[in-house]
């Protein structure tokens, strides 16, 4: 922690004077807090009702009066503020000859015995801490104690009672020579103490220090002689472990509270990925590593860069670090734990970069709400978000320091180098040779008056140090020496172990109005308030710290009154990572939790967490931005879809074609013609060529069990009554054919009762299969999936269906193919025949075009398999097949015989010329069977 001035909310602007350096001030200030709390020891024995109310600013303080000369000598040394190069202090009644030395520029001749007094009071703790001393300065002269009564005589009371002195000095040790006197009234006179009043003195507590390495240090060695020690600015975690710093106390919380905050901040605003900036030695190295371990812990922030800044740091050296934090440029979130050169120097290398407005500076209470780190920087600065121990200005000492004046506070051997500097002149004998251009020191200048003042930061926390070492001796005092005026044997040594105690049980209400408590630890709670730099009117120069939040093991942010670089309300980012798309899942990077690369949940798959995809279910597809799943819609093959056009065209034409031939040779029942083509089996064979283009109205149909059943039936039963048909005239053709070259005789099975029942045997056959087949797996529809479960889930469909695979399709019409093979092999074997026999040709020239329509039919039936037209393709593919195979029969058996009857019915009479060969070589007709049936 450093010392920063104790921001006035809601707005603290900058307004130090540029004078003023911010050496001089804190030594001078804790100089006067010396002097403003010399009461409080004093009241906590013989005044303890009134240590419930705090010491107003300059009680105790030594007045020009021989009255107040007793208060400022048993009182003065209470709590002071020993700062760098302060000198020993003095006992009241004895020390340093050359200790009462008059104030540069002060007038000689000038101050009593009181003033003497209060010039003593200022001492220097054991390496830069406060010591709370309790030792037996040299008595006071009873005619002291006349001259003085009142408080002079309890001072002495205090002072010869307290074998360990209850009124506790800050200084390390006493020197015992006896002042001489000088003229002016500038020394006490006085004579060498006796040994029989001189004895070895006692400190019993500690105040300070400032800085986390010095207080490490003191506490080492207090903790030697069991000595208490209460630090009001030094923050370290470190100090935490009770076990080696086990005496002790700070009145402020410990950088690992700030480090929480910091955290909370930065998930508050939506960070994952920061890098952290620390100066070398405790406070920074040490508030880092708790921000890392409390992140890690915390988890969902990690740390891009953790850089170091030495302690005496090469020139470049935040040119480099500038450099080494754009290495990962999307952390742009920097945590700071860094004294305030550091701080500037890094936003000067910032702005050098030409990197304004891309760091998001988060800033320990080291940058807090301080103006001169920032001190033309304000640019780079905007948007920074600091935090400070929750403080408040306490305004009864403003209103004591401001009165202070060279005559008036002379014992406070700082001041005059704070009034040459905050005035910007020089007093007369200060030592140093003043140049034409600084003007001399008239002492007529009053702080805030002819300067700006602001009050140093640190008063809140010294003035709560004090008084928790007083509650805890008042208690301490209370519970061992009831009744007692000053001290008892239980207290006379005090024993700091036991004060230790009594220090850890203090609760009480501070400066500033907050608990002042501590836990096992000897912390203090963590209450910090949340700054951010923001712009005024849109100039950065002009801006100020305004408060947006607070953190009391909590987080309580405004987000709404942040503003940051480019767009004000818009938080920036500080991701390793931009978040993935929808439709897309987080695949981390091994090592580093808050890095991820974007995937893409792709095919069927969905987006079911950040990190999860998975397929949609068979009867689902993924939305189109793959974060669900959505039915797949269901198709099938309609009425009026393109697909169904042609097949039904040519299944209606087909049908009115087959009528038509139907009914003409039902008409003609009699004539040559139909009775030459054998009537029983050309009506079979209409039979099964009407059932071909009929299957293709079931196959277009909507699936349900009793179309689907049909389907199985007739999709086969046309098919095979058609090629039995043509089988059973092929074969008796090519019988009697090859009969006739052996024998007269004629061949078996020629009759058409024979015929039709081979026919009938042929097909029954295939009804046997399909019945069979209908009740080993009942027909019923089913909606698949995978038919149309294309690359592109866009286009996936459900497709309603008989259940009936591809395989079972085929096989269905395998038994009517196999007829179909057969029927062309007589074909061919009977195409040498006499001409006698019409019909041999045109059977063998219909079965080898249906041979290749079905050649035809099947790469492209199983080559569509996984398109995703299939539903309809395959369909349309054997609809068409179908269609045309029964067209080529019917028009190459049929047509040209019915165009005969229809319009050349010359031509249908019988022929009785018959030639030579033809007599010679063809058997006569079997019995019951005309002559014309065989032409």
């Amino acid at each position: 922690m450093r010392g920063e001035p104790a921001p006035p909310p809601p707005t603290l602007r900058r307004g130090l004077h540029p004078r003023s350096g911010p050496s001089s001030l804190p030594r001078i200030l804790k100089s006067s807090l010396a002097r403003g709390l010399g009461g409080i020891c004093h009241r906590l024995v013989l005044n303890p009702q009134r240590l419930a109310q705090p010491a107003r600013p300059g009680d105790g303080a030594a007045r020009e009066s021989p009255g107040a000369a007793a208060r400022g000598a048993a009182a003065a040394g209470v709590v002071g503020a020993g700062g760098p190069g302060a000198r020993r202090g003095l006992c009241a009644a004895g020390g340093r000859p050359d200790a009462g030395r008059p104030v540069p520029g002060a007038r000689a001749g000038r101050g009593g015995p009181g003033v003497r007094a209060a010039e003593e009071g200022a001492g220097r703790a054991p390496a830069g801490g406060h010591a709370v001393r309790a030792g037996p300065c040299e008595r006071r002269p009873r005619a002291a104690a006349r001259r003085a009564p009142g408080r002079a005589a309890a001072g002495h009371l205090l002072a010869g009672h307290l074998r360990a002195g209850a009124g506790a000095e800050l200084r390390a040790g006493a020197d015992p020579r006896p002042r001489r006197r000088r003229r002016g009234g500038l020394a006490l006179p006085g004579r060498r103490p006796s040994a029989a009043h001189r004895a070895p003195e006692r400190v019993v507590a500690v105040v300070g220090a400032s800085a986390s390495s010095v207080s490490i240090m003191v506490a080492n060695v207090l903790r030697l002689f069991a000595i208490p020690q209460i630090s009001y600015a030094s923050t370290a975690p470190e100090l935490s472990d009770s076990t080696r710093y086990d005496f002790f106390s700070r009145v402020v919380p410990p950088d690992s509270y700030q480090a929480q905050a910091m955290v909370d901040i930065v998930r508050a605003l939506g960070w994952n990925y920061v890098s952290t900036l620390a100066s070398e030695g405790n406070y920074g190295e040490s508030g880092v590593e708790a921000f890392v371990q409390i992140s890690r812990e915390a988890g969902g922030v990690c740390i891009a860069q953790s850089i170091k800044i030495p302690r005496e740091p090469k020139p470049g050296e935040f040119n480099k670090v500038i450099r080494r934090l754009m290495e990962t440029p999307n952390a742009r979130g920097i945590i700071i734990f860094a004294n305030e050169d550091d701080i500037r120097r890094v936003l000067e290398a910032a702005r050098q970069a030409n990197l304004t407005g891309h760091f998001l500076w988060v800033g320990s209470d080291s940058w807090g709400a301080k103006t001169s780190p920032i001190l033309s920087l304000e640019d780079v600065a905007v948007g920074a978000i600091t935090i400070l121990p929750k403080r408040a200005s306490i305004d009864g000492f403003d209103q004591y320091f401001m009165t202070r004046s060279l005559e008036n506070n002379r014992r406070n051997i700082w001041f005059a180098e704070f009034w040459e500097e905050n005035f910007n002149c020089k007093l007369t004998g200060s030592g140093t040779q003043a140049d034409d251009s600084t003007r001399k020191c008239t002492g007529e200048e009053r702080i805030g008056r002819d300067s700006t003042y602001e009050q140093e930061g640190k008063v809140q926390f010294v003035i709560d140090a004090v008084y928790a070492i007083a509650h805890a001796l008042h208690s301490m005092h209370q519970a061992l020496c009831p009744g007692h005026t000053g001290l008892c044997p239980a207290m006379e040594p005090t024993d700091g172990r036991t004060l230790l105690q009594y220090i850890r049980a203090v609760r009480f209400n501070g400066s500033a109005g907050t608990p002042v408590m501590f836990n096992e630890n000897g912390d203090a709670p963590g209450r910090y308030d949340i700054f951010q730099y923001q712009a005024t009117n849109g100039s950065a120069s002009s801006g100020g710290y305004q408060a947006v939040g607070q953190w009391a093991e909590t987080l309580r942010l405004d987000v709404e009154a942040l503003q940051w670089s480019g767009d004000p309300r818009e938080v920036p980012s500080s991701l390793c990572s931009l978040p993935c798309g929808p439709g897309e899942r987080k695949k981390m990077v091994k090592g580093v939790p808050c890095c991820w690369h974007c995937e893409a949940c792709d095919g069927y798959r969905f987006q079911v967490d950040e990190f999860t995809c998975e397929a949609c279910p068979g009867d689902m597809r993924p939305t189109p931005n793959h974060t669900g799943c959505r039915p797949t819609p269901v198709v099938r093959l309609s009425w009026s879809s393109p697909w169904a056009a042609l097949p039904l065209l040519l299944a209606v034409l087909g049908i009115m074609a087959t009528t038509t031939v139907v009914a003409t040779f039902m008409r003609h029942n009699n004539t040559p013609i139909v009775r030459a083509s054998g009537r029983e089996l050309s009506y079979v064979l209409l039979t099964g060529i009407f059932l071909i283009y009929a299957i293709t109205f079931l196959m277009v149909a909507e699936p349900g069990a009793v179309v689907c059943a049909t389907r199985r039936l007739f999709l086969g039963l046309g098919t095979t009554l058609s090629y039995s048909a043509l089988l059973t005239k092929t074969n008796r053709i090519y019988r009697i054919f090859e009969q006739g070259k052996r024998s007269v005789t004629p061949p078996p099975f020629i009759s058409p009762t024979s015929q039709l029942a081979i026919t009938f045997s042929l097909t029954s056959l295939q009804v046997v299969g399909v019945i069979a087949w209908l009740g080993a797996r009942p027909p019923h529809s089913v909606i698949d999936y995978e038919e149309q479960r294309t690359v592109d889930p866009e286009q996936a469909r459900g497709v309603l269906k008989c259940d009936m695979s591809d395989l079972s399709l085929i096989g269905c019409l395998g038994y009517s193919l196999l007829l179909m093979v057969t029927c062309t092999v007589y074909a061919i074997k009977a195409r040498g025949v006499p001409e006698t026999f019409n019909e041999a040709k045109p059977i063998g020239f219909t079965m080898y075009t249906t041979c290749i329509i079905w050649l035809a039919f099947v790469p492209i039936f199983f080559g569509t398999a996984q398109s995703a037209e299939k539903i309809y393709i395959q369909t349309t593919t054997l609809t068409v097949s179908l269609s045309l195979s029964a067209s080529v029969s019917l028009g190459m058996l049929y047509v040209p015989k019915t165009y005969v009857i229809l319009f050349h019915p010359e031509q249908n009479v019988q022929k009785r010329k018959r030639s030579l060969k033809a007599t010679s070589t063809v058997a006569a007709p079997p019995k019951g069977e005309d002559a014309e049936d065989h032409k």
